[in-house]
C-alpha cells in the first residue's frame, strides 16, 4: 500500500499518536509540515487541528478516526480488542480523552508553561493553580483505569493507550504534574511500560 502523509507539528501530542498507531502496526508514513491556521491547514481540516491524513484516495481528519483506520487498514498486532467490553471501555476513555482529559491536563495546565516560554515571559502562575485540580482529578481516573489491567482495553495494548503516552509525557514535563504522576502509582506504571516501546521512543527522539 501507499505510504501514510501525517500533516501536523510534531510536537502535538495527537500528531505523537496518530504516529505511534502507525509504528505499532509497521505502516510506513512520514509526517509532513503544515503552516497552523493557513488556508491549506483549512483545506486539510475544516476546524484547522492537527493532525490530518491522505493515504491514498483516502483522506481523514481527527485523531481517533484516523487510529482507526490505520488499525484496520494494516496487518500488524490489533489495537482494537475484540471482546465487546473491552472495546468499550476503549472507546470510553478515547472519548473522556477528546473531550475532557486533553483540555483539562494540556490546555488548561501544560501550555500554561509552554505557551509563555515560547513568548520569552513567564508562565501565569494563577492560571497554573486553576488547571491543577482538573489535572488531580483526572490522572487519578485514569489511575483506577489502570488499577486492575496493563492496559485500558485489558492484557493488551490499545488505541486508547496510544492516547495517553504523549499526553502524559508532555504534563510529566511540568513540576506539579510530574509530582502527580509520582502519586498515581497505577498510571506511572501504565506509562513507564508504554514508554520504552519502539513507537514511543521514535515519536519523542530529540529532533
Amino acid at each position: 500500500m501507499s505510504e501514510i502523509i501525517l500533516y501536523g507539528p510534531p510536537q502535538s501530542s495527537y500528531v505523537r499518536t496518530a504516529r505511534m498507531v502507525c509504528i505499532e502496526k509497521g505502516a510506513p508514513h512520514r509526517l509532513e509540515p503544515l503552516e497552523l491556521g493557513s488556508d491549506a491547514h483549512e483545506r486539510l481540516h475544516p476546524y484547522k487541528r492537527v493532525p490530518s491524513m491522505r493515504h491514498g484516495d483516502v483522506e481523514l481528519w481527527e485523531t481517533q478516526a484516523i487510529a482507526h483506520y490505520v488499525d484496520a487498514a494494516f496487518e500488524g498486532p490489533a489495537l482494537t480488542p475484540s471482546d465487546p467490553a473491552a472495546r468499550g471501555r476503549m472507546e470510553q476513555w478515547i472519548s473522556a480523552i477528546n473531550c475532557y482529559i486533553y483540555g483539562d491536563v494540556i490546555r488548561d495546565y501544560a501550555l500554561q508553561y509552554f505557551i509563555p516560554k515560547l513568548r520569552g515571559v513567564e508562565p501565569d502562575r494563577r492560571k497554573i493553580e486553576e488547571g491543577l485540580p482538573k489535572l488531580e482529578r483526572d490522572f487519578a481516573l485514569l489511575d483506577e483505569g489502570y488499577a486492575r489491567q496493563p492496559y485500558l482495553g485489558g492484557e493488551s495494548l490499545c488505541l486508547a493507550d496510544l492516547f495517553v503516552a504523549p499526553i502524559v509525557q508532555t504534563v510529566g514535563m511540568c513540576p506539579e504534574g510530574q509530582a502527580v504522576l509520582e502519586r498515581t502509582t497505577n498510571l506511572r506504571r501504565a506509562y513507564q511500560a508504554l514508554s520504552k516501546r519502539e513507537s514511543f521512543k521514535a515519536v519523542h527522539a530529540p529532533t
